[in-house]
């Protein structure tokens, strides 16, 4: 369908609600869907749709399965379609509920046969270090979209934040150049925007960014451990970045020791790491507001048989090109940290002592995969 979508998000209601309405100021014709999610525990959720004049239409729509987030996705999809039927929309913004993630609703809504041409996860700089540092369940803040929702403010923040292209960033007078530094750094290919109107008989850079263009299917790869583009190395308005790069296994015992001091050494830390116990296996490092998820994101592409490569998405074949070594493959470690004050040196260290010791290393493979395995319970082995 013609219909262009364009979908807001974000933790910092404020900034999402002032970046909308300045979408419907700016692009004619242009209309507002919000799904609230706030009245999930009686049993139901709050559709309104409204344009620059104010609402247009609002109902109700049951929970599905006891998920807030399912019921969204259920009464998302008709409603676009019923816009796009009755003409004259130039613009569907869908404002996305507090914890609600842009990357589940961009896929359902490419699915549904719609056309997204922008993400936008609007951002108020003085909250970006909180949010990040805020380990409490969404469930304690009453923003959890489920009964079996577990994640944290800090986790769907990052998530929030990392996924969308554009960020809207708007006018914070409590925001330093230490808060800018810190959003720049932590997703540094992001377009950031502001909310001002563009020059007399012009799209404004916000409403140009909603009407852009979006791939679904790019995005995701993006988001994949193996291929995701991470932040490089920075230091600058206090705060760091840095990029730890090496070619050379975990020892699984000494990492799990340190994992609670590697957790906590950054407000932000990603990426992909490789055990000597389980050389096969690209495990995916994933830490916020002192949290961190470990996850196995699949095989490294050297693990596989050559007949399988034809099964891989073509960007992971690229990136795992341009990192190949010769005697192991895109087997490597790559973590990247980033947070005001970082102990750079001493976060270094700390790593490079997980490592495997130069005996140890020398000893081979057979010998590191008999290493007792400290990572099980974490992985769910």
């Amino acid at each position: 369908m013609s219909l262009p979508v364009a979908i807001v998000g974000g933790l910092h209601a404020e900034a999402r609600r002032e970046t909308v309405a300045a979408l419907l100021a700016e692009v004619p014709g242009s209309v507002v869907l919000h799904h609230d999610l706030a009245t999930a525990a009686a049993g139901t959720v709050v559709r309104t749709v409204r344009d620059a004049t104010g609402v247009l239409s609002a109902g109700e729509t049951p929970l599905v399965d006891d998920c807030a987030c399912c019921a969204l996705r259920e009464d998302l999809v008709p409603e676009l379609r019923r816009l796009a039927e009755a003409g004259g929309t130039r613009l569907a913004v869908v404002e996305l509920w507090d914890s609600v993630e842009p990357r589940a609703m961009a896929e359902v809504v490419t699915a549904g046969g719609l056309t997204v041409t922008g993400v936008i996860t609007a951002v108020d700089p003085a909250l970006v270090l909180p949010c990040l540092g805020n380990g409490d369940d969404l469930a304690e803040r009453g923003l959890a979209a489920a009964a079996t929702d577990r994640r944290t403010v800090a986790d769907t923040f990052a998530r929030q934040l990392e996924y969308a292209p554009v960020l809207a960033v708007v006018d914070s007078p409590e925001a330093d150049e230490e808060d800018r530094g810190l959003l720049a750094q932590l997703h540094p290919t992001a377009r950031q925007v502001p909310l001002h109107a563009g020059e007399s008989g012009s799209l404004s850079p916000l409403a140009a960014a909603a009407l852009g263009g979006f791939d679904v299917a790019s995005a995701a790869a993006a988001q994949h451990p193996a291929c995701a583009l991470l932040p490089a190395e920075a230091d600058a308005h206090g705060v760091a970045t840095l990029v730890w790069h090496r070619r050379r296994p975990f020892h699984p015992g000494r990492l799990y020791a340190a994992l609670e001091d590697l957790t906590c050494a950054a407000a932000r830390s990603r990426g992909r790491f490789w055990l000597a116990d389980k050389p096969d296996a690209l495990l995916h490092w994933d830490a916020a507001g002192g949290a961190l998820c470990v996850e196995s994101a699949g095989p490294w592409l050297a693990a596989l048989p050559d007949a399988a490569w034809d099964l891989v998405e073509p960007v992971r074949r690229v990136a795992a090109a341009l990192d190949w070594h010769a005697e192991h493959g895109d087997r490597c470690q790559h973590l990247v940290f980033t947070s005001p004050g970082l102990d750079r040196d001493g976060l270094e260290l700390l790593l490079d002592s997980c490592l495997l010791t130069d005996a140890e290393y020398a000893a081979g493979r057979a010998a590191w995969q008999r290493l007792p395995s400290a990572f099980d319970t974490l992985l769910e082995i």
